[in-house]
């Protein structure tokens, strides 16, 4: 294989490769090994049709693109070994310079990381977040439990009002005619809870049971079934049952029933501790973030756009990776949030450039603070993960991928970067 190198704008770099005429030529042959059994030529069997036939009636170019499904990895591979010290950040953008029988040119166009600049990131001051905790946001919490604790008790004496649980049936319909999803029975509604169409349960608000009521709404321009978007509609309501919250009072009883402590006053301390624990450690991130967000201010990239477009696409497979997860097709998401792919990949193009510099930037610093994981490190972080999985740390290491050796050596770097520009900027 022979190739010669040219240094492009946009930290790229084109390779026009030549492949070994036998390394084509046998590339050829597979293809047509391949791919002989779609040929029908009259004469031969079905795939049995020697090469030389085949290529008389259709030309040798019918193999070309099999041929080049075959060869053009080995290409790559081999120039990325011929070029140790080439890192591409994206894939390669690859055209077919010649082509024949006999002759494969190819141009490989690769992008690599880019030559910058690191700005300050040592010695910045930024403002500190205070934590505080008030007694409000301790009573917010126990205000909370004391809901959660809440028990549901049937009303008879009184129409239903905002807060109530209620059983209702109803039937839905635009124009007098019913429309699909629209008619329940015996259904669950808590008033207040905003789970029904806008102005649907405060029209509820007031029904005793056993009465029947015409309820008139408007959908929403937005909402998800397209024919019912902007359409008024009448939904006609009977209401079976109601129910109120008791909720318990706050003594010590209350605490022992929600917590492992004795007295109200103790419960209270600790929700108080836990909530300090929860500020302190969303200050310490927020301060982490504002930090890296300095850094990347003081430092100037020109990303190329190839580095931006793979981010973008991760971003788009992970979203549509946890779609899938959650039972939905894609296609089906799309449709009905009146979305699409590509309005998906503008949404996350700035944030994708974010990433992509913040993981530049960390690997500028991580290169010029030394920053390694310690094999003692590593053992540590596994004989933790072996714990979590009850094996032994034998036991563990069988079962790991690759990937995952890799993902615990790059989180003891971040963390111990993260810990070096804590301990290296100020915050006042």
């Amino acid at each position: 294989m022979n190739y010669n190198k040219e240094i492009l704008e946009n930290s790229e770099i084109k390779y026009v490769v030549e492949a070994d005429s036998s390394a084509w030529q046998n590339a050829i042959k597979e293809a047509y090994n391949k791919t002989k059994h779609k040929f029908n030529i009259e004469g031969f069997r079905k795939g049995k049709a020697p090469m030389s036939v085949i290529t008389r009636m259709y030309g040798i170019g019918v193999f070309f693109d099999d041929a080049l499904d075959i060869i053009l990895q080995d290409l790559y591979t081999e120039l990325l070994t011929k070029e140790a010290d080439l890192k591409p950040v994206a894939r390669p953008n690859v055209d077919i310079v010649a082509i024949s029988d006999t002759e494969l040119k190819v141009a490989f166009t690769i992008t690599v990381t880019p030559e910058f600049t690191l700005g300050e990131y040592k010695g910045l001051t930024l403002d500190k977040i205070n934590v505080e905790v008030t007694d409000e946001m301790v009573d917010a919490e126990i205000t909370k439990a004391q809901d959660k604790a809440g028990a549901w008790e049937n009303v008879t004496d009184r129409a239903c009002q905002k807060f109530d649980s209620v059983i209702i049936d109803y039937s839905g319909s635009v124009n007098g005619v019913k429309f699909e999803g629209g008619t329940a029975e015996k259904q669950n509604l808590e008033l207040g809870s905003g789970m029904f169409i806008p102005g649907f349960e405060e029209q509820v608000e007031g029904m005793a049971i056993g009465e029947e009521r015409d309820i008139n709404v408007k959908f929403p321009e937005g909402y998800g079934a397209e024919d019912l978007a902007g359409k008024d509609a009448v939904f006609a309501v009977k209401l079976h049952e109601i129910k109120k919250k008791v909720l318990p009072e706050l003594n010590d009883d209350f605490a022992k029933d929600v917590s492992e402590f004795d007295t109200l006053d103790e419960y209270k301390a600790d929700v108080k501790a836990k909530l300090v624990k929860t500020a302190e450690e969303k200050a310490k991130r927020d301060m982490e973030n504002a930090l890296l967000d300095k850094i990347a201010e003081n430092t100037e990239i020109k990303i190329p756009d190839a580095m931006i477009e793979e981010q973008i696409e991760d971003m788009i497979q992970e979203f549509e990776y946890r779609i899938a997860y959650q039972g939905m097709k894609v296609e089906d998401y799309y449709k009905y949030t009146n979305s699409s792919r590509d309005e998906l990949r503008l949404r996350y193009n700035a944030e994708a450039q974010k990433q992509v510099k913040m993981r530049l930037i960390f690997g500028a610093i991580i290169k010029a603070e030394n920053i390694k994981a310690e094999q003692a490190e590593i053992d540590a972080k596994i004989a933790d993960f072996a714990k979590g999985a009850n094996k032994t740390v034998d036991e563990f290491k069988k079962t790991m991928h690759p990937e995952q050796a890799s993902y615990i050596e790059n989180d003891i770097i971040m963390n111990k970067m993260i810990d070096f520009l804590m301990a290296n900027n100020k915050f006042a």
